[in-house]
């Protein structure tokens, strides 16, 4: 993937060196978003293996100012119903000295820009915590909707977090 380049920002697909920035950007996420603390240990082994592992998904990172300043992480799932696979973003972070600065929207348009190359995509989703509305208007702003879908999940029993 040829990084794409907007003013200061490097947008590229994460690599093994990422993988600690990335991992401590998913522990702060779900602390901001969702009170959860993450294993470090769970959280540093979960994005190595994504991206080790290319059929898994891929993470994208911003870099500005030679540091990451944000990431995003794609999954697939494949909609018979459509004949195609919609990309899940998910992992979205970005370093509180980097928001509200479009970085969300270059890492958004970088992954919009990949998928128009793969006919197989039909289309990107993501979840977002009910209570976030800054996110919320920020995939707004993108040109994403919200579904009438609720997602619903059940962990297995032995998975925990650090609160638990």
């Amino acid at each position: 993937m040829k990084p794409s380049t907007d003013s200061s920002v490097v947008i590229r697909k994460a690599s093994p060196e990422d993988t600690a920035a990335i991992a401590r950007f998913n522990i702060r996420m779900a602390r901001e978003t969702e009170n959860l603390e993450l294993h470090p240990d769970i959280a540093l082994g979960g994005t190595q293996r994504l991206i080790e592992n290319d059929n898994l998904g891929f993470y994208l990172v911003a870099v500005a100012d030679r540091k990451i300043a944000g990431s995003l992480m794609i999954t697939t799932e494949w909609s018979d119903w459509r004949n195609g696979q919609f990309w899940w973003i998910q992992s979205v972070y970005v370093l509180p000295a980097f928001r509200r600065q479009g970085l969300y929207r270059r890492l958004y348009r970088t992954v919009k820009d990949l998928a128009a190359g793969n006919p197989d995509v039909c289309g990107f989703r993501l979840y977002v915590e009910r209570d976030n509305a800054v996110a919320r208007k920020t995939y707004g702003n993108v040109g994403m909707h919200e579904t009438p879908y609720r997602v619903f999940e059940e962990l297995r029993p032995d998975l925990r977090f650090l609160a638990d």
